[in-house]
């Protein structure tokens, strides 16, 4: 399974559904809840958090691991 979390508009709210998954992981009354959600699993597993806008369009990602390129400085 992937360690990518996409934050996705579900119904009338939104929820955390992992990359590849067909039903989603929780579900959340706003945006901001569902981001939190997804990054305290991404942290504990080391992975990434996507965030999309209510279009569908991918707004933000943030990855919480080993990354494999880091910035110099």
């Amino acid at each position: 399974m992937s360690k990518r979390i996409h934050v996705v508009p579900h119904g009338d709210g939104w929820a955390a559904r992992r990359e590849g998954a067909t039903r989603v992981g929780s579900t959340h009354a706003t945006q901001a809840e569902a981001t939190a959600a997804a990054r305290t699993t991404a942290i504990r597993e080391r992975g990434e958090v996507v965030i999309h806008r209510p279009n569908g369009q991918i707004r933000d990602a943030n990855s919480y691991g080993n990354d494999p390129y880091p910035p110099k400085g």
